[in-house]
């Protein structure tokens, strides 16, 4: 274990690196920070810190950078995530507040985070298995033909056409669409096939052939794979911090041309706590020189999808989790309020 000055030192040196982008001398550190020691001694902890692993002499220079193991350190101890300010809470509150639909709160929700962060953004698309049903609409578009139209409790809206074997009647398709809202309303969609199974046996002999397609089209719409959907915004950062990736940008832009790794960066929706993967933690190696901070977010107290940002590992870490933390809160606002 590190002393409690050891950690303030490796704290300043962080803090320091991170705002002037040049190793850390023991000199430069009892200068800026009251360490209440000597430079001899902040060396004799500098020269501890080194062999442990935590900050490493990047060249000949006298200076000192944190390593992830350094960074990790610093994020699990030291950083607290640094609050939001009044303007900044109610400039995020405007912003967000004006969106129309759920693409456009997505399309908002990547915006804000580059600007906030000045990082690379990426925001996942409410989870469908993790939603409930608010509503179900069925609209008679031709004798034998009707749009399904499919409404989640985070605002998300799924259309399908469905093609019916026979006409169906006004009548009987406003019987179907009350039946079918009475018993799936509000339900999740994990419940859905067990909840409509037996519902073809509440109509006519000749409805029953409509009823059922028009549920296999619904149950199709449950299971299809659209939830894995991101947003990515801000990418253009990453050319801001070229001196912090070692060899060249590509590998970065290339993974976040993947959507499964980023699916696999944010990790799973139901986790809504805050994660910070640094360096080589992160599995996919094109992203070793990054560092991934995600949060869940969603309506109500579980979460139904992740967002986060991307940058290099000199990152502002309690002003990047600050952030990515109250956007995830406004963001889940206003699914509930949708």
């Amino acid at each position: 274990m590190l002393s409690e000055r050891r950690l303030q030192v490796l704290r300043a040196i962080v803090q320091d690196y991170v705002g002037t982008e040049e190793p850390v001398g023991s000199k430069a550190l009892t200068e800026r920070h009251s360490l209440g020691v000597s430079p001899a001694t902040v060396r004799n902890d500098m020269a501890a810190l080194e062999d442990e692993g935590y900050i490493a002499q990047p060249h000949t220079s006298a200076g000192r950078i944190p390593t992830d193991k350094g960074y990790r350190l610093f994020v699990d101890k030291l950083a607290g995530v640094k609050p939001m300010t009044g303007p900044e809470r109610k400039a995020i509150q405007n912003f967000l507040d004006g969106a129309v639909d759920l693409d456009d709160v997505v399309g908002r929700t990547v915006r804000l985070l580059a600007q906030l962060t000045r990082q690379v953004a990426v925001v996942q698309y409410p989870s469908l298995t993790r939603s409930t049903v608010r509503h179900v609409e069925l609209l008679s578009l031709a004798p034998a033909r009707v749009m399904l139209v499919l409404i989640t409790d985070t605002g998300r809206v799924e259309q399908r056409m469905v093609d019916c074997p026979a006409p169906f009647g006004e009548s009987s398709l406003a019987d179907l669409r009350a039946r079918l809202n009475s018993r799936i309303a509000g339900r999740r969609f994990a419940d859905v096939p067990q909840l409509v199974q037996d519902l073809p046996d509440a109509f006519e002999n000749e409805d029953r052939g409509t009823v059922a397609t028009v549920l296999s089209t619904l149950l199709e719409t449950l299971v299809e794979e659209t939830e894995e959907r991101l947003m990515i915004g801000g990418t253009a950062n990453l050319t801001r911090f070229g001196h912090d990736f070692p060899l060249t940008i590509r590998p970065i832009l290339e993974a976040l041309e993947e959507q499964v790794v980023l699916l696999k960066l944010l990790g799973e929706a139901g986790d809504s706590g805050m994660t910070v993967r640094i360096g080589h933690e992160n599995a996919y190696e094109g992203l070793n020189s990054t560092s991934v901070v995600s949060v869940g977010y969603g309506s109500g107290g579980e979460a139904v999808a992740k967002l986060g940002v991307v940058g290099p590992t000199r990152m502002d870490y309690p002003g990047t989790m600050g952030a990515v933390r109250a956007v995830a809160r406004y963001v889940g606002q206003i699914l509930a309020e949708s």
